[in-house]
């Protein structure tokens, strides 16, 4: 394994009979803000694999926000060939989960086949899904607003990162979390996300719905998720099965959930959920 491109080690305990799990995480976020989960996969005997993005590596917070220079121009193609060259390396094929635009990536990295098992945790859109509820379309507005700076790493205000992060938190707790985690934008990312919606052909983040073997995907949302409400979830779902494919593809919501599904009160039902559904439909592999 290139431990070389990774954030976190495995521990003593991981059995070698178990799959590896890789986490992608998403934007304005770092690999911290796995840390709930990776280290409840590695308690259960996992390899926990959880790469930052191409910029971010293994970086602080309060480092990229100094200095944002390296996530400018960087756009989503980019970050899943950085992926698919990590996950190519591991010694078996993993478990592959992602969150936000992470799960964008995820479902990328399932057009590839690099996984024996998919999670889009409250994932964004791929190409032709043209879902665009309102909470959604304000997330993007101070990055969407300025086409001019397509190239640019825009910081996330924190009265911003309350309304996508910690709707379900005072003003002064949802603060404290964005000191902790939240960094500045891969701009091109939203704006070839946006773009992508309706594009499904051509678009940066088309993939082949229709895939006969690609492995079980499953679907997470948040019930008052402002970023990706379960109308997007629902979406995604839709776009794969009315294809006809045998590929299996699944849903689930949660109650009372929002954009910080992976760290918020109660993240621990989540990710057991996850894991569970992942281990239970995993494809063999070769």
């Amino acid at each position: 394994m290139n431990t070389t491109a990774t954030t976190s080690a495995t521990t003593t305990s991981t059995r070698e009979d178990l799959a590896p799990i890789v986490l992608v995480h998403g934007l304005w976020m770092t690999p911290k803000s796995w840390d709930t989960w990776a280290e409840r996969f590695r308690a259960r005997g996992h390899e926990v694999i959880v790469p930052g993005w191409p910029g971010i590596d293994d970086r602080t917070v309060e480092d990229i926000r100094s200095n944002p220079a390296a996530l400018k121009g960087i756009g989503l193609k980019q970050i899943a060939d950085h992926y698919e060259r990590i996950i190519r390396s591991l010694p078996r094929t993993p478990i592959i989960m992602g969150h936000s635009f992470g799960g964008v990536i995820t479902q990328l990295l399932a057009d590839r086949g690099l996984g024996v098992a998919y999670v889009g945790v409250e994932p964004g859109q791929t190409a032709g899904i043209t879902t665009l509820p309102p909470s959604t379309i304000w997330t993007g507005t101070p990055i969407l607003s300025n086409p001019f700076d397509i190239n640019g790493a825009k910081p996330i205000s924190k009265q911003h990162f309350h309304f996508t992060f910690g709707n379900d938190l005072s003003r002064a707790e949802s603060d404290r979390i964005w000191e902790e985690q939240a960094v500045n934008s891969y701009n091109r990312v939203f704006f070839e996300g946006v773009a992508s919606t309706l594009n499904e052909k051509g678009g940066v983040t088309h993939v082949d719905y229709a895939r006969a073997d690609r492995a079980p995907l499953l679907i997470l949302t948040g019930e008052i998720d402002h970023v990706v409400p379960p109308a997007i979830g629902r979406a995604i779902v839709k776009k794969y099965t009315k294809t006809g494919s045998p590929a299996i593809v699944e849903y689930k919501e949660f109650a009372g959930r929002t954009h910080r599904i992976v760290s918020q009160d109660g993240w621990e039902e989540v990710a057991d959920y996850a894991l569970d559904w992942a281990l239970a439909h995993q494809r063999v592999a070769a």
